[in-house]
């Protein structure tokens, strides 16, 4: 079985027991998220496409970990006008396992 979902403006291609990191969602660690955003899924029969959305899918995951992603430095400059200005920025994630997909 085989899933595409939509989460934090992303797609991604999933499967029951896959590892996946996504943009924050919110909860503890060990709690079930329900994503109702399900875009496509494929069974061993048929494939069921949405316009947008398949109705009735979900995908069930649990929330392994809830994290910072590394630093990223955004530095502008302008030249021979002593402008410089430097920023950091780390994008908060939420690492999910994917326990079931529900047609």
């Amino acid at each position: 079985m085989l899933a595409v979902i939509k989460t934090g403006g992303k797609q991604y291609i999933i499967k029951p027991g896959d590892l996946l990191k996504v943009e924050k969602i919110e909860g503890e660690v060990g709690d079930i998220v329900e994503i109702n955003e399900v875009l496509l899924v494929k069974t061993d029969k048929e494939i069921k496409i949405g316009t947008p959305l398949v109705e009735n899918a979900k995908v069930r995951a649990s929330i392994v970990e809830q994290g910072k992603a590394p630093k990223v430095i955004v530095f502008k400059k302008k030249p021979k006008k002593g402008y410089k200005r430097k920023k950091g920025h780390r994008q908060l994630y939420t690492t999910i396992e994917i326990k079931e997909i529900i047609v």
